[in-house]
């Protein structure tokens, strides 16, 4: 099975996102920039074992849709867009970028390959900078057993949608948004450039976070709400349904780095909904941060 640190990928890809400007190129500039262009739809249906059920999806350009169903396979959906400037090279766009899957101990992964990818074994973590002459954008759907924990991951224009899954996740973005309705489980959700938004069929059960760079984070929680809240939020106010009961700021850390000591203040507001209970913690720089009650 193939191993990757997607954390360090993702951070090298989302600076390249930054200076590149297919960060915001619209489909207009596209098409002025490659004008060679072929759709092609991949279908597949895969079994999924095991006690414990895992989707990974390790995307770079394109849409994740993920929907929780009562059925024991994942059906995928996958439609792959070639721009080139060339038919050349599209043709070796179709030779060098590569989908490629495995499903081995309950763990499902499907990791879009190419010459894009840093092998994150050099020191800054970046891959080829190499100019290619073409882009390939592929967008997930796929429908999943509901109690499935997932793992997903996207970079450029792409957004993240996930729907009636109740196992754990871990979802980031760089360049878009994640919303993700009717959820259980607990985990991570983070993204960049986009706004944030869950709605919890059953609310997170061990410590959870969530944030955005630029973007609101609305988390809208099932009744009976008891947890513990971490915010910080630089440009943006904290809202919530809840009364929330004040926190004691955690004391400053104190650690030994090359002969000098480093401390380490916290930054957090802390507040209580409830009797308390998982830690939710929220981040967030330039947006509103949310806390709401979900309507039956």
């Amino acid at each position: 099975m193939r191993k990757t640190n997607y954390l360090v990928c993702a951070a090298a890809a989302a600076v390249l996102s930054i200076l590149s400007p297919l960060a915001t190129a619209t489909d207009h500039d596209w098409d002025y920039q490659y004008p060679v262009k072929e759709v092609q739809t991949v279908k597949n249906s895969y079994p999924l074992s095991g006690a414990k059920k895992s989707i990974e999806v390790d995307n770079i350009f394109g849409n994740i849709d993920v929907v929780g169903t009562s059925g024991d396979q994942v059906q995928l959906v996958v439609t792959e867009t070639y721009r080139a400037e060339t038919q050349d090279r599209l043709v070796r766009a179709k030779k060098e970028v590569s989908l490629d899957v495995t499903n081995e101990d309950g763990l499902l992964k499907f990791y879009v390959n190419g010459p894009f990818r840093c092998n994150c074994n050099n020191d800054d973590g970046w891959g080829s900078r190499e100019h290619a002459g073409y882009i390939v954008k592929m967008d997930f759907k796929l429908e999943v057993p509901q109690n499935t924990e997932v793992r997903l991951g996207t970079v450029n224009d792409g957004n993240i949608t996930v729907k009636g899954v109740t196992g754990d996740y871990m979802v980031h973005n760089v360049n878009g948004s994640i919303d993700m309705t009717d959820v259980a489980g607990s985990g991570k959700v983070k993204t960049v450039n986009g706004h944030v938004n869950v709605s919890f069929r059953q609310n997170p059960k061990t410590d959870s976070a969530f944030g955005s760079i630029n973007g609101e984070v609305v988390l809208k929680f099932a009744q009976n709400l008891s947890a513990d809240f971490r915010f910080k939020n630089m440009n943006g106010g904290i809202y919530s349904d809840y009364e929330l009961s004040s926190l004691p700021p955690r004391q400053a850390t104190e650690e030994r780095n090359k002969g000098h000591f480093v401390y380490r203040a916290d930054r957090y507001t802390g507040g209580r909904v409830g009797n308390g209970g998982p830690q939710i913690s929220i981040e967030n720089l330039n947006g509103a941060i949310r806390i709401l009650q979900r309507q039956a």
